[in-house]
């Protein structure tokens, strides 16, 4: 039998090949029981227990941009973050950005400033999958997001905003919230999702500008070239990630 464009059988080939990228996904971006083995050691007690990270695999994945700043600092830090973490999952696949905090305060409520990032993985890991929220443009669909996306993001600054009043209503004095760059075609053909980080980090900055948290919002977009992400198009090789440290730094010393 020869088969047809549309077929039955390619069809469930196409499948299996969403199903591997899928799987490579959940990998690479340390979902499932892979989340802490994907991530750099946590740290519950540091020389600055009240300097506290949280946040997905842009920080946990290789643990660089901490370990910059905490060079810099000439102090450790405690850390929290988990690869897969998502702002507003129910944690079935990773801690959430929020319940790690909560981990943290639990360990020492003594928490003066929390650095971190989120959201993240709430708009990448459906985008890898089968994009169901469309958003992904095309260099000819500029301007074009889908309404779909944007109410997703808009979604995420409600939890951003009720995350952040959370960690101001424990005590915590200041925040500083990395946003995203833009990720790049590599193993995941991610290129197209410029459009939707512009949306995402203009909705995480809204939110940090509107919570009770005295938040600062370090935007990355015009630091971070292809050359600083590895391979799989997302996460920061070690020149992305001392560039990233180095936004940072400057909103975080006058805090220590």
């Amino acid at each position: 039998m020869i088969l047809k464009h549309g077929s039955f059988a390619e069809n469930i080939s196409a499948k299996w090949r969403s199903a591997v990228l899928v799987c490579l996904a959940i990998t690479l971006t340390g979902c499932g029981q892979l989340g802490p083995l994907l991530s750099n050691d946590k740290v519950t007690d540091a020389d600055n227990d009240e300097v506290v990270f949280i946040g997905d695999s842009i920080f946990a994945l290789s643990g660089k941009i901490q370990d910059e700043l905490e060079e810099k600092a000439g102090q450790t830090f405690r850390r929290y973050t988990v690869s897969g973490a998502e702002l507003s999952g129910t944690g079935a696949i990773a801690p959430s950005i929020p319940e790690q905090f909560r981990e943290a305060y639990g360990d020492n409520p003594n928490i003066k400033t929390m650095v971190g990032d989120a959201g993240g993985n709430d708009i990448l890991l459906p985008a890898i999958a089968f994009d169901p929220n469309k958003c992904k443009t095309r260099w000819y669909q500029f301007g074009g997001l889908s309404q779909s996306c944007k109410d997703m993001i808009d979604d995420l600054y409600v939890e951003g905003v009720d995350f952040l009043n959370e960690v101001s209503d424990s005590g915590v004095e200041n925040g500083v919230l990395l946003g995203y760059y833009y990720t790049k075609n590599g193993l995941f053909r991610l290129a197209s999702l410029k459009e939707a980080v512009d949306y995402g980090n203009q909705v995480l900055a809204r939110a940090c500008r509107n919570s009770t948290l005295d938040c600062t919002f370090v935007d990355p977009r015009n630091v971070i070239v292809n050359s600083d992400i590895i391979f799989d198009g997302i996460h920061p090789a070690d020149s992305g990630s001392e560039k990233l440290a180095e936004l940072i730094w400057p909103e975080l010393e006058p805090l220590l």
